[in-house]
């Protein structure tokens, strides 16, 4: 069966917001590139730019959480964005909890975790780097 990997881009902070990303989901980089491992001749990558992300991946569980910064002369990433949201489905209540509590620091909640109407235990919200996200343990 195919998986759906989450792509997310950022505006030059995506190897700060991954770092936190792991220290709530845990588990290790599966790979880093930076837009300086690309460089050449025929392929110049302006000095502020180098150390970008071109590209980072954290697995969690059998899916993978992949991101980049985006170079400046594509402009800049609309974190306002109100079009989609990672929806992560956990194993327990005190998985989904602690998901909640740690990625949400320093977000906004925009809907507290707890039981839900449609008989799921589910939260949502903005973390600190704008991404949209739900939890969501279903029994």
């Amino acid at each position: 069966m195919a998986l759906i990997n989450p792509h997310i881009n950022f505006n030059g902070n995506a190897e700060e917001a991954f770092t936190f990303y792991k220290s709530v989901f845990g588990g290790e980089f599966s790979k880093i590139m930076r837009f300086k491992d690309l460089a050449s001749d025929e392929f110049t990558i302006p000095e502020d730019e180098a150390n970008k992300i071109m590209y980072i991946a954290l697995p969690i569980g059998n899916n993978v959480l992949i991101a980049n910064d985006v170079p400046s002369f594509l402009g800049r990433v609309s974190e306002n964005e109100n079009r989609s949201k990672i929806s992560v489905s956990t194993e327990s209540k005190e998985e989904a909890d602690k998901l909640f509590y740690g990625l949400s620091v320093g977000g906004e909640i925009e809907g507290a975790i707890g039981d839900s109407p449609w008989g799921t235990y589910f939260g949502m919200f903005r973390d600190k780097y704008g991404i949209e996200w739900i939890i969501n343990f279903d029994s």
